[in-house]
């Protein structure tokens, strides 16, 4: 008896598993029909803005909702990040996955944060860039090794998106 029940719950867990993984790439599907290609970032980067910052790169998410996390691809995976911002637009260099580029001219606005989809934290806790993807708004969250600079990365983010990009 001990046995067959240890196997339900076995077998319970795998089924709830595959359920995720299905789900996971349904909504990949979904946005990928939606969605325009993400912009690749260009071979040269003019010179940064701001000091590089260190961090993790948590996820990409529509503006909409905090949770909604973007599937396609490896957008949503977090990863060990360098972000850097150049008058080109902000470059999230993920070590091991894909480089995230959001164009200047996409960038809508930055603020602090406490959650984004993978990840909760303190008040302000979080950097987040909103971006404009075709008609598609978009948040993408970075927890920074030091928190200290979120003010001056917002502050200049909110420059870009004021310029419209044009620098």
């Amino acid at each position: 008896m001990r046995i067959v029940l240890t196997l339900a719950i076995v077998v319970f867990f795998l089924l709830c598993l595959l359920a995720m993984w299905w789900g996971y790439r349904n909504r990949a599907k979904r946005q990928d029909a939606v969605l325009p290609e993400f912009p690749q970032p260009p071979e040269h980067l003019r010179d940064d803005l701001l000091e590089p910052a260190t961090g993790v790169y948590i996820s990409t998410t529509t503006a909409a909702s905090w949770q909604d996390r973007v599937a396609i691809g490896d957008i949503g995976f977090r990863a060990a990040a360098t972000v850097h911002l150049t008058p080109d637009g902000v470059l999230f260099d993920r070590k091991g996955a894909d480089r995230v580029w959001i164009p200047a001219a996409l960038v809508v606005g930055a603020r602090t944060d406490r959650a984004i989809a993978g990840k909760v934290m303190g008040r302000d806790g979080l950097l987040v860039v909103r971006w404009r993807l075709g008609e598609h708004e978009l948040d993408t969250g970075f927890r920074g090794d030091d928190k200290d600079v979120y003010a001056d990365w917002v502050e200049a983010l909110q420059g870009l998106a004021a310029k419209g990009g044009a620098a």
